[in-house]
């Protein structure tokens, strides 16, 4: 069976790392509500922030389609945050990455599961916070 997290109101870092640490120790986890996480920070560093990894890499290469690909959609944003965190170049985090799904809102199949709330990346609003939603539309994603 695996675990339910809403993402509302978590941070996205925090929570990337809580996840990271325990798909390697063999859980399912499956999060909901992706684009309803919260980045810390101004509106303009976190925007320019994802811009620049959008726009990382040669021309050349982006125009071919082999620079880094840095996704627009939240729940792609999410997944690869919580894939740089595990050894993605072993059998252990390749193994550990088919244990983790991302949503975006919640499927019909996980609406009546418990949802578990990760009390180390809840944030109460103290700062400029900004949903991990509104950096993917200000991307250009259509979600």
């Amino acid at each position: 069976m695996a675990v339910i997290i809403d993402g509302t109101g978590h941070v996205v870092g925090r929570l990337s790392s809580e996840v990271a640490k325990r798909i390697l120790r063999g859980e399912e986890i499956v999060i909901v509500n992706a684009e309803k996480t919260i980045l810390t920070g101004t509106r303009s560093r976190v925007f320019h922030t994802y811009l620049e990894k959008r726009q990382r890499g040669s021309t050349a290469s982006r125009m071919r389609g082999i620079g880094p690909l840095f996704p627009r959609r939240p729940d792609m944003i999410l997944r690869r945050t919580i894939s740089r965190m595990v050894p993605h170049q072993q059998a252990r985090g390749r193994e550990a990455l088919k244990r983790l799904r991302v949503y975006m809102d919640v499927p019909a199949e996980y609406k009546s599961g418990p949802f578990e709330v990760i009390e180390v990346a809840k944030r109460p609003p103290q700062g400029p916070v900004m949903s991990l939603g509104e950096v993917s539309r200000m991307l250009g994603s259509k979600f």
